[in-house]
């Protein structure tokens, strides 16, 4: 049988890779736990109609059928393409079983079929946290997702290595208000093009409002200085101000941003910034909205997005809003893990490999082990009874960087000191009790 090709768009990592992936997984559900949101976990799958209902991603959507369909059977599933539009309708169908606000972490798979790039992949993983009330949520909620998002992020940071993420924040009622004080109609239209703007750039933006929206070179012009505006702090209101533009929509969403602003600038001063021209393209999205980049890797574009939605879910009779962010694990790990800047200490979990004299003493090696277990120690029995300097280069090649022997002695193939031991007390040192984390001096 001939190599397979790999497919491209659909990361896979080697076992040290998947460790960190692993190390990184466990870190954020740990955050978001401290923070006290429970977690939860939604099918793959989702009706083509629900999928398909909010924003222009109907492309992207993976359609799932049964092999022996018929050849004119509608399209009745795809892959869920994030995670929001699955919890929405989670929601709905649990509403009477949930407390509100109810506060909830997913961390899955998503699939979307774009063209592969950095950054940009057909299967991914996903970490997504939100707030869903129940008719009404407080705005305070709105500063408080960014907090954690940047707390679980810089946690990675502190703790693996991951690059410093800044987090942009707008407010999607400050944009719709100074459109409208503008005179324009289609505000969405307006939005889908400036979200376009890191991408294409000031000048093929205007173009596009021009001739395509139909907007006045003048009031291009204003939106784009709109756009242009960023500030760590509340400065960026009399910017805005200082526009000319009236409405009062836009005077809600100034006050709604500046006040998550200001408290951001007391907790993590520096690490969320006002950047008026982050729009989201995904058009659920009614008040604030977030993008995050990191260090280094900017052009990759956002880790972690998000923002409040007021009627993403509704049953006709009861709204639940919300505000939510997703942080995108694969985007970060899979250029990080592939050039080598994070890696794990050993590729494999085992710590000590049991050393076999013989097959007929294979039985007392076996309970070794179990003893090294019980207390917390993986390792494993070494697969042949060969000689000890075989044994010990196996031990090498899998990363395992002890050997015990049957004299009850553990050496550490590193060093290549050996001493007695005692299964029921020995320890190894913190550092290679487990896997860790290690990022390249030269990263």
């Amino acid at each position: 049988m001939a190599r397979p090709k790999p497919l491209s768009g659909f990361p896979e990592f080697t076992p040290a890779g998947r460790i960190v992936e692993q190390r990184v997984l466990a870190s954020l559900a740990d955050t978001f736990e401290l923070h006290g949101f429970g977690s939860i976990e939604t099918r793959a799958v989702e009706p083509m109609e629900q999928l398909t209902r909010k924003g222009e991603i109907d492309k992207e959507v993976f359609v799932v059928r049964r092999l022996h369909a018929d050849a004119d059977a509608p399209d009745e599933l795809g892959l869920h393409f994030d995670l929001t539009v699955p919890f929405a309708r989670y929601v709905l169908e649990n509403a009477g079983h949930l407390q509100f606000p109810f506060r909830r972490y997913q961390i899955q798979k998503a699939w979307r079929g774009e063209r592969p790039q950095e950054g940009r992949y057909r299967e991914f993983t996903q970490a997504d946290i939100d707030i869903v009330g129940s008719e009404t949520l407080a705005a305070h909620h709105d500063v408080e997702l960014p907090l954690v998002t940047l707390a679980a992020l810089e946690k990675l940071h502190v703790d693996f290595g991951v690059p410093q993420a800044t987090m942009s924040v707008n407010n999607r009622q400050l944009s719709e208000g100074f459109y409208r004080g503008l005179g324009v109609e289609d505000h969405l239209a307006v939005l889908q093009r400036v979200d376009k703007l890191d991408k294409i750039g000031p000048d093929a933006v205007a173009e596009l409002l021009i001739q395509e929206v139909g907007l006045s070179r003048a009031a291009a012009d204003k939106c784009l200085a709109l756009a242009g505006i960023r500030a760590a702090d509340t400065s960026f209101v009399d910017r805005v101000q200082a526009l000319g533009v009236e409405h009062p929509l836009l005077t809600v969403g100034l006050e709604l941003l500046a006040a998550v602003v200001d408290e951001a600038a007391r907790q993590v001063p520096g690490r969320l910034v006002a950047d008026l021209k982050i729009a989201r393209g995904l058009d659920y999205y009614t008040g604030t909205v977030y993008e995050t980049t990191m260090a280094g890797y900017e052009s990759m574009g956002s880790i972690s997005s998000g923002g409040r939605y007021d009627s993403l879910a509704s049953d006709g009779r009861t709204t639940y809003p919300g505000v939510g962010l997703s942080i995108g694990v694969s985007r970060i790990l899979v250029p990080l893990v592939g050039k080598g800047v994070l890696t794990a200490s050993r590729s494999v979990p085992t710590c000590v490999l049991v050393a076999v004299d013989s097959e007929e003493t294979r039985s007392a090696a076996i309970s070794t082990a179990a003893t090294l277990r019980a207390r917390g120690i993986a390792c494993e029995v070494a697969p042949k009874a060969d000689k000890f300097g075989k044994q010990i280069r196996y031990a090498d090649r899998r990363g395992i960087p002890f050997v015990w022997f049957s004299t009850d002695e553990v050496k550490d193939i590193r060093s290549g000191e050996q001493v007695p031991a005692d299964p029921d007390a020995w320890l190894p040192p913190a550092s290679d009790l487990r896997p860790m984390v290690v990022k390249s001096p030269s990263a």
